[in-house]
């Protein structure tokens, strides 16, 4: 898309509120960012640990208009500028994602604007994809898109492998996605928060976990992950998960009819691994006092931990993230070589992880495949990802309908 094209395509209002981000954003063309606004939740959510899901509804109720107003102002925008309104429909948390829903509705009603409906999780790979567009415009290439591409969703509550092919070569007319893995239990990043929690880090644990790990030996502590067994690995559980296979929409003319294999994955053992070698090590003590030390501080950072830490929790927070980022792409890989995959995309907000960058990109490289992450400001939840997936739909007039509502279970597909 030229400089000239791009000023005259569609803007659209994003608008996301899946979990405990209130997050709003204009893009035009669905690559130029004109204004992305993301206002936390972490100080309401801090003392407990954790997101307490009444209290995200009753943030994203408090802030939603607001952060709305902001974004147009930044973008120097009105309502009667926007050509669409996009919002999350899922998943995430049921009540979070009603305020967004019924506030994108009754706003699409009032100023007579198309309302589209984006899945949370297309979101997180338009992320990538968006600054792959800006990219390509700045060097005045086209985007570079390989298909299939393999994408890991990789976040506090997901982690996910999707297979992703599209009706074009140029990736313009729409994708279609099969779930090729996904966790058994927790995902990897309320795996890196849960264990920080029981370390006495702080919240939200992965940041601090990823600046920590620097610290300590990764090799101190060993991790072994459980291998997970599918129902494609038994002829009566093939049968069951090939019918399935073919009933889904990306079984459909133009889309790829074979099944795929499944790479799973299970982050809920080593989250016990890690609280049996607390309890068999003695560290009981000098976690509750790193607690203590660390209760009046609104927002830990790794400097202020990092002298409250002594060798031994370092080498376990270190072996930690070595095993996870270690199963996350080893795992990753396994599928991308057995889906044939020509491109793979990493994202999510645990795809800020910079380790789990660094191990991505050895790995692949050497094997040939090229790995893309969106920028860490685009890794978390926010609303850009969901006005830049909202565009393609915008183009094939795929608009939601009046009585669509939030699904806190939504699949991709």
């Amino acid at each position: 898309m030229s400089s000239s094209s791009i000023n005259l395509a569609p803007i659209i209002l994003g608008i996301e509120s899946s979990c405990d981000e209130t997050a709003a954003a204009v893009v035009r063309g669905g690559e130029e960012i004109l204004a992305s606004v993301v206002l936390s939740q972490f100080a309401t959510h801090q003392p407990f640990g954790g997101v307490v899901p009444e209290l995200a509804s009753r943030e994203h109720l408090r802030a939603l208009v607001p952060v709305v107003r902001r974004a147009l102002e930044e973008a120097g925008q009105n309502y009667a500028s926007l050509d669409a309104i996009a919002v999350t429909q899922g998943p995430g948390l049921a009540g979070a994602l009603l305020v967004g829903v019924s506030f994108a509705k009754a706003l699409a009603y009032a100023e007579d604007k198309p309302l589209i409906a984006v899945n949370h999780l297309e979101g997180h790979i338009h992320a990538v994809l968006l600054e792959q567009k800006q990219q390509a415009r700045a060097a005045g290439n086209t985007t570079a898109l390989r298909f299939p591409l393999l994408a890991l969703v990789v976040s506090g509550g997901h982690t996910h492998l999707y297979l992703a092919h599209a009706a074009d070569e140029a990736g313009s007319g729409g994708w279609t996605y099969q779930n090729v893995g996904h966790t058994r239990d927790d995902a990897a990043g309320e795996a890196f928060d849960k264990v920080a929690k029981l370390l006495g880090l702080g919240y939200p644990g992965g940041p601090l976990i990823d600046g920590l790990a620097a610290h300590g030996d990764d090799r101190a502590v060993k991790f072994a992950f459980a291998q997970l067994k599918h129902p494609d690995r038994n002829p009566q559980g093939a049968r069951k998960y090939a019918a399935a296979v073919s009933s889904s929409p990306a079984s459909q003319p133009g889309a790829r009819t074979t099944m795929p294999p499944r790479v799973d994955f299970s982050y809920s053992g080593i989250k016990t691994a890690v609280l049996r070698h607390v309890e068999t090590h003695a560290m009981l003590a000098s976690i509750e006092a790193r607690r203590k030390a660390l209760a009046g501080i609104a927002k830990v950072t790794v400097s202020e931990v990092l002298p409250l830490c002594d060798a031994h929790t370092l080498d376990l927070i270190a072996s930690f993230q070595r095993a996870m980022v270690e199963d996350l792409v080893r795992k990753t890989l396994t599928a991308a070589e057995a889906c044939g995959a020509k491109m793979l995309f990493v994202t999510g907000g645990v795809a800020a992880n910079s380790a789990l960058r660094g191990h991505f990109n050895a790995k692949a490289t050497a094997l040939g495949l090229p790995v893309h992450f969106p920028s860490r400001p685009l890794s978390t939840d926010n609303a850009a990802m969901i006005a830049a997936a909202a565009y393609p739909k915008f183009l094939a007039n795929l608009f939601a309908p009046a009585d669509f509502s939030a699904e806190a279970s939504l699949a991709l597909r």
